[in-house]
């Protein structure tokens, strides 16, 4: 590692975060027309960590995800992860880091229709490198822990949204990321069910000390995070429990 990715690397470490954003902008441009979305917007998110984001339609939440995980470039501003900088690594590197260090829960599942459930949960394992029997075992453990172990062998359209949700969240979680990336992952999804997953979520990130940063419209949820920001004009703000 270089220098300077090691000044970096201690001071995400100096400050106790899995991921960090830090001066962060983005702006859109289309022809003459620049649309800011955020500008010199900070974030740190400890590990073992739950956050929730609120924010109206159109507020940035989803940009300000993708920034995050590296799916998207800044216009301004660092994003770290695992004490890394995201902007000095190449597209293989910032890659192989999303793939072990970042999980990702989606509104929509975003299964492979063509896998079975234990082959959507193996396929992040396989990319990182491990040997299909390791994968296959992290998968089943996985899993077994979701409630999925009789349904291992279905196919996503054999399941139901919450069976696949709790598969998604399986998959997020099989290489016990630092941080997983959830946007509206429970709004697709009845009270009942909804309420069911996010349970589950909670109770691994207190099992393997993931931290969550979850975008949402649901504000019962959100209060039982530890900290919940607002996202508006492009500034984020924590709310008082009395404002949630």
């Amino acid at each position: 590692m270089s220098d300077a990715r090691m000044r970096d690397a201690d001071a995400a470490v100096a400050t106790g975060a899995v991921i960090e954003a830090r001066g962060l902008g983005k702006t859109y441009a289309e022809g003459s027309l620049r649309t800011p979305v955020f500008d010199g917007l900070d974030l740190a998110v400890a590990r073992g960590e739950t956050v929730a984001i609120l924010g109206a339609s159109g507020a940035g939440k989803s940009t300000l995800l993708h920034l995050l995980g590296g799916l998207d470039t800044p216009s301004a501003g660092e994003v770290y992860v695992d004490g890394q900088k995201m902007s000095a690594l190449s597209d293989a590197e910032r890659g192989r880091l999303r793939n072990r260090a970042l999980g990702f829960i989606y509104q929509f599942h975003h299964l492979l229709p063509e896998f079975t459930a234990l082959e959507n949960v193996m396929l992040p394992v396989v990319l990182g490198g491990a040997r299909v029997p390791q994968a296959e075992q992290k998968a089943r453990a996985l899993l077994d822990a979701v409630g999925l172990g009789h349904r291992m062998a279905h196919k996503p359209g054999e399941l139901s949204g919450g069976e696949r949700q709790r598969a998604a969240v399986a998959r997020a979680l099989v290489n016990r990321p630092g941080c997983v990336l959830g946007d509206e992952p429970t709004g697709n999804l009845d009270e009942k069910t909804a309420a069911t997953v996010f349970d589950l979520m909670l109770d691994l990130n207190r099992d393997q000390r993931t931290s969550l940063v979850l975008v949402t419209h649901d504000r019962r949820l959100a209060r039982r995070l530890d900290r919940v920001l607002e996202l508006h004009e492009g500034r984020l703000r924590e709310l008082a429990p009395d404002e949630v």
